[in-house]
C-alpha cells in the first residue's frame, strides 16, 4: 500500500509532502514557484515542500485525496 506523509511546520511557514521514502532523497531542486522538488539518486521525484505556505487557522487545516482509475 502507498503511503503519502504530509508535514505542516507553522513555525516554518512550510508544507512537505512525501510519497516516497525521506531517507532516499538526493538531491533538491528549487522552482520559481516557491516550490522545492525532493529527488532520488535515480531523479524520480519522491516528495515537494511548499515554501511561504500560510494557513491562519493551523487546526483546522485538512487533507483530502482523491484516487483516479485508468
Amino acid at each position: 500500500m502507498a503511503q503519502i506523509k504530509v508535514f505542516y511546520d507553522h513555525k516554518g511557514n512550510t508544507l512537505t509532502v512525501w510519497f516516497g521514502e525521506p531517507k532516499r532523497e538526493y538531491v533538491c531542486e528549487e522552482t520559481a514557484e516557491e516550490i522545492v522538488l525532493m529527488k532520488d539518486k535515480s531523479g524520480h521525484i519522491i516528495g515537494f515542500e511548499k515554501l511561504n505556505f500560510e494557513v491562519s487557522r493551523p487546526e483546522e487545516l485538512r487533507v483530502a485525496f482523491e484516487t483516479v482509475s485508468q
